[in-house]
C-alpha cells in the first residue's frame, strides 16, 4: 500500500463559503498513483467542513440558510464571553463534519453522477487548509 498526502490552502472573501475542491482532488490523485483505495479529506480549523453534495447554486444556498437556522449568529452563545464571535461556526462545523472518505476505483474518484466535494468555510477571511491524504494500490 503506498499513501500520498497534499494540502489545500484557503482563505475565502466570505464569512461564510462553500468552495468546490473536486478539480483539485482529481489532480492530487492523479499526482499519488493509487488507482484503488481512498481519499481521506479533513479541514483542519474548528470552524471549516467537507461536504459531498451536488453542485448546484439554489442548493448551496438552501444549505447555507438551513445552516444559519439550525445555527444562528447569536451574541449570546457562552463562547462569546471569552471575545470570540464564531461560536456558530463551531456549531455549523459540527452539523457538516470535517471529514470526508472518498472512494478510489480505477485511478478515479468513485463519486455518485451529481456528487462534487466542497469545502465548507463558515468563519473566514483568514488562511486555512484541509489535509487531503490518498491510501491504497
Amino acid at each position: 500500500m503506498k499513501t500520498h498526502t497534499e494540502y489545500l490552502w484557503f482563505e475565502t472573501r466570505k464569512r461564510k463559503e462553500l468552495v468546490r475542491i473536486t478539480g483539485d482532488l482529481e489532480a492530487i490523485l492523479e499526482r499519488s498513483g493509487v488507482t484503488d483505495g481512498m481519499m481521506l479529506l479533513s479541514a483542519m480549523h474548528i470552524t471549516s467542513g467537507i461536504i459531498v453534495n451536488d453542485d448546484e447554486p439554489g442548493l448551496h444556498r438552501d444549505i447555507l440558510e438551513w445552516l444559519e437556522k439550525t445555527a444562528p449568529e447569536d451574541p449570546s452563545y457562552a463562547h462569546h464571553r471569552t471575545g470570540e464571535d464564531n461560536a456558530d461556526a463551531h456549531l455549523k462545523r459540527i452539523l457538516v463534519h470535517h471529514q470526508a472518505i472518498l472512494p478510489v476505483t480505477g485511478g478515479k474518484l468513485d463519486l455518485g453522477p451529481w456528487e462534487q466535494c466542497f469545502y465548507a468555510e463558515f468563519d473566514g477571511r483568514r488562511r486555512k487548509r484541509v489535509v487531503v491524504k490518498v491510501m491504497g494500490v
